[in-house]
C-alpha cells in the first residue's frame, strides 16, 4: 500500500535534493538505515521520532509541535 506524501516526507525530500544528497547519502550521514530514507520519504505514518531527528539534524531542524485548526482536524477525522 502506497503512503500519503505528508509535509513532512515532501520537506525532508526537497532538503536533500537541496543539499545534493542521494537517499544512501543522506542515510549514511544521518546514521540511520536506506530504507528508513526510504520510509520518511514515502510518508509512512508510523516512524521513530529520534530516528526522524537523527535526520532532520543534518540540516539545522528538529521535530517539535505546531498548532492545527481543531475543528477542521476533527471535521477531516470523523
Amino acid at each position: 500500500m502506497k503512503e500519503k506524501l505528508t509535509p513532512l516526507s515532501k520537506h525532508i525530500k526537497m532538503k536533500r535534493k537541496q543539499n545534493r544528497l542521494t537517499q544512501p547519502d543522506l542515510a549514511l550521514k544521518a546514521g540511520v538505515g536506506l530504507r528508513f530514507v526510504r520510509d520518511l520519504e514515502q510518508g509512512k505514518t508510523t516512524l521513530r521520532m529520534d530516528k526522524v531527528n537523527d535526520v532532520l539534524r543534518l540540516f539545522g531542524e528538529t521535530l517539535g509541535p505546531i498548532a492545527l485548526d481543531r475543528d477542521l482536524w476533527l471535521s477531516e477525522n470523523e
